[in-house]
């Protein structure tokens, strides 16, 4: 499971260093693709082969699921990082999540996220997290 908050650069080629709790958490081998949201996904190698099989237990006779497969397909990118724990993120990634130089990288369960810190103050985190708990988990969830 990956969790926490880590605020790092992109270096002039475009890489970034990856946490090393991150690093030893997601293998020598890993995938980062788009996100829904503003901002990049990064699976470990078991945990993309689920999303895949997920995506691809949905209907291929519907163009809702032939259009959601390319959008996360295609722009997955397996990644292995360097001696110095820094990955690069390819240019189109890197525009789809409006990233320049600085990253945050957020650990979020079976993923990491890595977004642009502005946009992620903006739309990463909802303003009433109190009315979606409410909605999401019910009155009697408790922590």
């Amino acid at each position: 499971m990956f969790m926490g908050t880590y605020d790092h650069s992109l270096d002039a080629k475009g890489r970034v260093i990856v946490p090393s709790k991150f690093r030893e958490a997601l293998g020598d081998r890993f995938v980062i693709t788009r996100s829904l949201d503003p901002c990049l996904c990064v699976y470990d190698m078991p945990a993309w082969e689920r999303f895949v099989q997920k995506l691809s237990g949905l209907p291929y006779n519907t163009r809702k699921q032939r259009e959601l497969v390319r959008f996360f397909m295609s722009s997955a990118t397996e990644v292995e990082p360097d001696k110095q724990g820094r990955i690069l993120l390819p240019q189109k990634l890197r525009t789809h999540a409006h990233i320049e130089k600085n990253v945050v990288l957020l650990g979020v369960g079976a993923r990491i996220e890595i977004w642009d810190p502005e946009t992620y103050e903006n739309d990463g985190i909802s303003d009433d997290m109190n009315e979606i708990a409410e909605e999401l988990l019910g009155n009697g969830f408790e922590i």
